[in-house]
C-alpha cells in the first residue's frame, strides 16, 4: 500500500527528473513585461517633450499678448501674464480688423467652397472612369504643383486687371481655387480610391441607380476625405499672404491687416503686444474651424465601413 509519504517521494523525483518547460518562459514574462513598460514610458516622454515644443510658441504668443509693452522689452522673460491686461486685445479691435475679417472669410469659404466641388467631380472621374488622356491630366496635376507661386505673379497681376478684379473678392477666391485644386484633387482621389466600387454595384443589384448607389453608398464614406481635405484648403486660403498682397490693392485679408503692425515709421516702436494680440485674434477661427471637424478628420471611418 502506498503511503503518502511515498507518494510525495516519487513526485520528487519526477520533478528533478523531468524540470518544467515552462519554468523559464514564465521567468522571461516579466523582464518583457519590464522592458515594454520601460520602452512605453520612454516614447511618451519624448512625445510629451515633442508636445511640449511645439505648443510652446502658441503660448508664448497669447502670454505675450496680455503683457504691456515695457514687460515685454525688459532683458527678464516674463513666462506668466501676472497681472495682465486685455488692453493689447481691445486696440486691435478697431474697424480696420473688422473689413479684412470679412475679406478673409468671404474668400475662404467661397474658395474652399468651389474647390471641394471641382476637386471632387475630378477625384470621381480620375478613380472611377477610363477615358482618353487620363494619365495625362494626372501628370498635369504634378507638374502643376512644381510651379513656383513668385512665377505667376506678373501674369495674375495683369489677367485681373484685365478683368477689373483686382482689390475684389472674387477675383482673390478665382487665383485660390486655381492654386489649391490640384493638390485637393491627388488628396480626394487617394480617399475615391479607397472605396471599392463593388460597394455600388451591390446597391445596384438591390434596384438603386448608380446615382442613387453613389449618393446613400459612397458619398457618405468619403465624408472623412471631403473634411480633411476641406481643412487642407481652409488653411491654404486662410494663411495666404503673397498672392493677396500682390493682388488686393484696397481691400485687405486679415495676413494683410496683420502686416500693418510691424509698418511703423523709423521713429516709432513696434508694439509686440498688439501683434501677439493680433496673431491670436486671427488663430482663433482657425482653432474653432478644426474643434467643429476634427472628428471627422480620419480616414478609419472609410476603413472600417469597407471592412464591414
Amino acid at each position: 500500500m502506498t503511503t503518502a509519504a511515498d507518494t510525495a517521494v516519487v513526485a520528487e523525483r519526477l520533478g528533478s527528473a523531468h524540470p518544467a518547460k515552462d519554468a523559464a518562459p514564465a521567468d522571461r514574462i516579466p523582464r518583457k513585461r519590464r522592458r515594454f513598460r520601460a520602452s512605453t514610458w520612454l516614447l511618451s516622454a519624448i512625445a510629451l517633450v515633442l508636445a511640449l515644443a511645439w505648443a510652446f510658441p502658441v503660448y508664448w504668443m497669447i502670454n505675450s499678448s496680455m503683457l504691456s509693452a515695457a514687460t515685454l522689452e525688459s532683458r527678464t522673460p516674463t513666462f506668466l501674464p501676472i497681472g495682465g491686461t486685455f488692453n493689447n486685445f481691445q486696440n486691435v479691435l478697431t474697424p480696420a480688423f473688422f473689413s479684412a475679417l470679412g475679406v478673409s472669410v468671404s474668400v475662404t469659404l467661397l474658395s474652399v467652397a468651389v474647390c471641394l466641388v471641382f476637386a471632387f467631380l475630378a477625384a470621381i472621374a480620375i478613380s472611377r472612369f477610363k477615358f482618353k488622356g487620363r494619365v495625362t491630366f494626372i501628370v498635369t496635376i504634378l507638374l502643376i504643383q512644381m510651379l513656383p507661386a513668385e512665377g505667376l505673379f506678373i501674369a495674375q497681376y495683369k489677367m485681373m486687371s484685365s478683368l477689373g478684379l483686382l482689390s475684389n473678392v472674387l477675383g482673390l477666391s478665382i487665383l485660390y481655387v486655381a492654386a489649391v485644386v490640384p493638390f485637393t484633387i491627388w488628396m480626394l482621389r487617394g480617399f475615391v480610391a479607397g472605396v471599392p466600387a463593388e460597394l455600388e454595384e451591390a446597391a445596384m443589384i438591390d434596384g438603386l441607380s448608380r446615382t442613387q448607389a453613389f449618393i446613400r453608398i459612397t458619398f457618405p464614406l468619403l465624408a472623412p476625405g471631403l473634411v480633411a481635405t476641406g481643412v487642407f484648403a481652409f488653411l491654404q486660403c486662410w494663411n495666404e499672404f503673397t498672392v493677396a498682397l500682390v493682388i488686393m490693392e484696397n481691400n485687405r485679408t486679415l495676413p494683410l491687416w496683420l502686416r500693418g503692425f510691424v509698418q511703423q515709421s523709423q521713429t516709432e516702436a513696434i508694439n509686440w503686444g498688439q501683434v501677439m494680440a493680433a496673431s491670436a485674434i486671427v488663430a482663433i477661427p482657425v482653432i474653432i474651424f478644426f474643434v467643429i471637424v476634427q472628428g471627422r478628420m480620419t480616414s478609419g471611418l472609410v476603413a472600417g465601413a469597407v471592412k464591414g
